[in-house]
C-alpha cells in the first residue's frame, strides 16, 4: 500500500526539497569540497549529502550528531535527503567539526539570498542578545580559592604515592627479581600506579584552570592600567607608549585573581551568567542584529563577556558588512548603554547617518515612558540625558515601541523551533560556528517560508 518510490513519500513544496535543491543549486560548497584533497581510506559520504542532514535538521531542531543518525531511519524527510542512506553519528559529529568555519559561513551566503529576494530593507534593525547555555555543567568549575587548596591536597596525594610506589618497587627488586616491579610483590597493590597516573592528570587539570584564572586577571589588569595611563596622558598632552606598556606590565605582574573567580574543566572558555530565568548557567553570550522587514538576521556572533556593552560597535559595523550599505535606525536596550556607546552612536550618526535608539534605563512592568519635556534640550545635557529625551518624544517612542517584535521573537524561534537553547560544541570558536549555523538556519527558513522552492530557483537564476 506504500508508493513504490521514496520520493512520492513527500509533497511538492516540503521543506526537505528545499533543502536538496538549497545544497544544490544555491549554496557554494567550494570551501567544503577544498578540504578533500587526498584520495585514501574509504570513500567518504558525499558532502551535500551531509550538508543536507545538517541543514535540515538545524532548521528542524534536531542538532544532535545521534538524533540524525536514527532520524535517517525513522523520519521520511531526514531519509529522502540521505538517499536511503544512514551515515552513523561518528560521521556526521566530524564532518561538522571538520567544516565549523565553512557551516558558519552558510549564514552570510542565507543572508545575500534573502538580499536577493529582497527580503532586507535595512531601514530599521534591532540589536539584542542572549544567553546560550554551553555543553558544560557550572558543576564543574571551581574556584581561585579552592583550586589553589585542591591542587596542594593532590600534589600532596601524588607525593605520598609515589613514596609508596618506590617502596614496592624497591622490595620487590630485594625479594625476587623475577617479580614484576611495577605492581609490587605477588600481585598486590597493582592499582597503586593507574592511581598515581589519575591523580596527576587531575593535578595538571588543576594547575591548567587555576593557570587561566591568573592569566585572566593580569590580562584585565594590564588593560586597566593601560586604558588609566593613555586617558592620564591624553589630559597632560604628552603621549608615550613607553610608559603604557610598562603600566600595564606592572599591574599584570601585581595582579592577583578574587578568591571567587571561577574556571570550568569541561568548556575551559565558557563562563558563568546570568540567563533570562533567574537561574546561573555556564554560558555564552549570543549576539544578533535584526532587520525589521522580514526578521532575518544580518549580523550574529557570540562572546564570553556576559554584558552586552561591548558588542554594540562590533555587531553594527559586521551588519554594515555583511549587508554593503548602513541601517537608517538602530534600536537597543539598556543593556547596551554607556558612555562610550552613547558617543559612538553620536559618531556612527554623524559619518553612516545611522540614528540610534537606545534606551538608558529599564522601566517596570507596568511603568509608562513619560513625554519629553517642552522646551529646548539644556546646554549642560549629558549624553544619557539627550538620549533619554529622545527616547521620550513620539518618534522615539514608535521607534523603540518596534525592538521587541523584530528581535525578540527571533530568539524565541531559535530556542524554540530550532531547539537552540543548548549548544552542543566546546570553546569560543565551536560555539561561535555553531551561532552562526543558527542563525544561517533562522534565515534559510525565512527564505523557504517566503519564496518556497520556486522563489529559491528564480533567486538562484
Amino acid at each position: 500500500m506504500l508508493p513504490p518510490s521514496l520520493d512520492e513519500w513527500l509533497p511538492d513544496g516540503h521543506l526537505a526539497r528545499f533543502v536538496a535543491e538549497l545544497v544544490g543549486e544555491a549554496l557554494d560548497l567550494s570551501a567544503v569540497y577544498a578540504d578533500y584533497t587526498e584520495v585514501r581510506g574509504y570513500p567518504p559520504y558525499d558532502p551535500r549529502l551531509m550538508l543536507r542532514l545538517l541543514i535540515y535538521g538545524y532548521m528542524t531542531g534536531v542538532r544532535s550528531s545521534r538524533a540524525i543518525e536514527r532520524k535517517c531511519v525513522d523520519d521520511v524527510g531526514f531519509r529522502w535527503l540521505a538517499a536511503d542512506q544512514a551515515p552513523d553519528f561518528r560521521s556526521i559529529a566530524r564532518f561538522r567539526r571538520r567544516h565549523l568555519d565553512a557551516l558558519a559561513d552558510l549564514f552570510l551566503q542565507s543572508l545575500r539570498l534573502a538580499q536577493r529576494l529582497g527580503m532586507v530593507k535595512m531601514g530599521r534593525v534591532a540589536l539584542d542578545g542572549t544567553k546560550l547555555q554551553a555543553n558544560a555543567s557550572r558543576h564543574k568549575a571551581m574556584s581561585h580559592g579552592r583550586l589553589v587548596a585542591k591542587e596542594e591536597q593532590v600534589e600532596a596525594e601524588v607525593a605520598a604515592l609515589e613514596a609508596t610506589v618506590a617502596a614496592l618497587l624497591a622490595d620487590a627488586e630485594a625479594v625476587d627479581a623475577d617479580e614484576d616491579v611495577r605492581y609490587g610483590v605477588d600481585g598486590k597493590d597493582t592499582d597503586l600506579p593507574a592511581e598515581l597516573d589519575r591523580r596527576e592528570k587531575r593535578l595538571a587539570r588543576l594547575q591548567a584552570a587555576r593557570a587561566q584564572i591568573e592569566t585572566e586577571a593580569a590580562d584585565k589588569a594590564r588593560a586597566r592600567a593601560e586604558a588609566t595611563e593613555r586617558a592620564r596622558q591624553a589630559r597632560t598632552g604628552s603621549p608615550d607608549e613607553a610608559k603604557v606598556t610598562e603600566a600595564g606590565q606592572k599591574a599584570a605582574a601585581a595582579a592577583k585573581p578574587k578568591p571567587k573567580a571561577q574556571a570550568n574543566f569541561t568548556d575551559p572558555e565558557s563562563r558563568i551568567m546570568k540567563m533570562g530565568t533567574g537561574a546561573y548557567a555556564q554560558a555564552y553570550n549570543a549576539q544578533a542584529v535584526v532587520d525589521d522587514a522580514h526578521q532575518v538576521i544580518t549580523a550574529a556572533d557570540i562572546t564570553d563577556c556576559a554584558s552586552d556593552c561591548p558588542s554594540y560597535t562590533p555587531m553594527l559595523d559586521q551588519c554594515a558588512a555583511n549587508t554593503g550599505t548602513h541601517p537608517k535606525q538602530a534600536v537597543v536596550d539598556a543593556g547596551y548603554c554607556s558612555d562610550d556607546n552613547l558617543d559612538a552612536a553620536a559618531a556612527r550618526h554623524e559619518a553612516h547617518g545611522t540614528d540610534t535608539f537606545m534606551a538608558t534605563g529599564r522601566l517596570r512592568h507596568d511603568e509608562q515612558v513619560p513625554p519629553a519635556p517642552r522646551g529646548r534640550i539644556p546646554a549642560n545635557a549629558t549624553p544619557k540625558q539627550r538620549m533619554a529625551r529622545k527616547l521620550r518624544t513620539k518618534p522615539g517612542r514608535t521607534a523603540y515601541r518596534r525592538r521587541k517584535a523584530i528581535v525578540e521573537p527571533v530568539f524565541g524561534q531559535i530556542v524554540t523551533c530550532q531547539n537552540g537553547r543548548r549548544l552542543l560544541l566546546h570553546g569560543i570558536d565551536g560555539a561561535r560556528g555553531e551561532w552562526r549555523l543558527l542563525a544561517a538556519s533562522h534565515n534559510l527558513l525565512k527564505v523557504f517560508r517566503y519564496a518556497g522552492t520556486a522563489g529559491l530557483a528564480a533567486a538562484t537564476g
